[in-house]
């Protein structure tokens, strides 16, 4: 049965956050995925909201018609 759960990894040994359904010296198998921090997540928030902003500000334009969706890709 597998389970799900998030661990901490402090002085070489992962320690789960919740209660495993094992018992005593199971063996399992691990997939270990390094999560983000908050700080790291507000971060990326933080980019995500000036990038937006910043193409918010842009203006594009052409004088010239625009090409059609075939134009653009080569098809055969």
């Amino acid at each position: 049965m597998a389970q799900v759960t998030e661990a901490i990894y402090t002085h070489g040994v992962l320690k789960p956050k919740e209660q495993l359904a094992l018992r005593e010296a199971q063996r399992v198998r691990l997939i270990v995925e390094a999560l983000a921090d908050d700080t790291a997540r507000e971060d990326r928030s933080r980019a995500l909201r000036r990038l937006l902003a910043g193409i918010e500000g842009m203006s594009f334009f052409s004088r010239e018609r625009l090409p059609s969706r075939d134009e653009l890709h080569d098809r055969p």
